[in-house]
């Protein structure tokens, strides 16, 4: 009988050990639930925000295109509105150097027929 006695009181000993492992690993489960409820949350409310930011430049992105559109509506009626270079007198120059050098040649003409007006005026006076 004392054989049995020490059997079952060796036997209850390993079930403690046993039970006190099992309510250790329970207890470490139930930090990590925790942690990652936490983090859950933590990622949830970062998620909520990236949204929010997501909203706000897709936003300012159709506001920024509506604009471009509303400019560019403008843009092709005022080039509508201008009158088309070859159309509209064909001894007109093609393109811009050719006006600047007609100005540059012009100015030239204008800056002679001053000088020679001038002299003219100087031998008046004389």
């Amino acid at each position: 009988m004392l054989n049995e006695l020490e059997s079952l009181s060796g036997n209850i000993g390993r079930l403690i050990q046993i039970s006190e492992r099992h309510n250790q690993a329970r207890a470490a489960l139930q930090e990590q639930i925790e942690q990652l409820r936490a983090d859950y949350a933590n990622v949830q409310a970062e998620l909520a925000q990236v949204r929010e930011e997501r909203d706000a430049l897709q936003s300012e992105r159709d506001s920024l295109s509506a604009k471009i559109d509303d400019a560019q509506v403008r843009l092709n009626a005022i080039l509508e509105k201008l009158p088309r270079a070859k159309s509209a007198l064909h001894d007109e120059p093609d393109n811009q150097l050719d006006l600047l050098e007609a100005n540059s040649q012009g100015a030239h003409e204008h800056a002679h027929e001053a000088e020679l007006h001038g002299e003219h005026h100087q031998g008046e006076k004389a």
